[in-house]
């Protein structure tokens, strides 16, 4: 990456977009979700798009459900694959930063403690599925918001892999979300089942959550 678009990156996350923040912070508060189309700065959207195609099939894993010795992958439940971001490339950072800027923005605003934030690279191959499933159980878990952007250019709607997000368990119709370039959604995680439905062509996204502090003596969370 130049110099002149490491820049442009570095202002971006320097200068946080509270008109943003606030549309997803009022969204949370008055339905527990909020769907912004086209709403990442376009930099960081573009430099996110360039570093996932650049990632080789060694970064990818399967992935699964599931934490520490739970994990398990379940090609019957998903099969998409993800890599982790561990904040290693100045991308990374740069998402890092715009990502601590809602955190601290919701915090202040909602007062939900939000603690930590963890978050992935996710590739959908065609015909690649998840099937509805929530990110956190009722009280039996700390993820308490999912995030997730995407990172499709010209996308058409005939092409599926649409998010379906679902009211309560007792919703069969949901809300449909087109994964375009730069879409954020932001729900909450105990709250909201949700399913991505199989797509025509390739399809990527980062997937993300915000986490409380559940730390309790010499276990710590989340685990390593």
């Amino acid at each position: 990456m130049d110099v002149a678009k490491r820049r442009t990156l570095s202002d971006e996350s320097a200068a946080p977009d509270e008109a943003l923040f606030e549309r997803i912070a009022a969204g949370l508060e008055q339905q527990g979700y909020s769907i912004c189309p086209a709403a990442l700065p376009e930099g960081l959207s573009s430099a996110l798009y360039v570093e996932q195609q650049q990632l080789g099939a060694r970064h990818y894993r399967d992935a699964g459900v599931g934490r520490g010795e739970a994990f398990q992958t379940n090609p019957f439940v998903r099969s998409d694959e993800i890599c982790w971001m561990g904040g290693d490339s100045e991308t990374e950072q740069q998402w890092r930063r715009w990502a601590g800027a809602l955190q601290q923005y919701l915090n202040r605003r909602l007062f939900l403690g939000l603690f930590s934030f963890e978050s992935h690279y996710a590739h959908y191959r065609p015909g690649d599925f998840y099937k509805r499933h929530v990110d956190a159980f009722r009280g039996q878990a700390n993820r308490v918001l999912s995030l997730v952007v995407y990172l499709n250019p010209a996308w058409n709607p005939a092409d599926g892999g649409e998010l379906v997000l679902y009211r309560d368990e007792q919703d069969v119709e949901g809300l449909r979300v087109v994964p375009l370039m730069g879409t954020i959604v932001v729900f909450l995680s105990e709250e909201f089942p949700h399913e991505v439905r199989p797509a025509l062509r390739d399809r990527y996204s980062v997937a993300g959550w915000y986490r409380i502090n559940a730390t309790l003596g010499d276990q710590l969370d989340p685990p390593r």
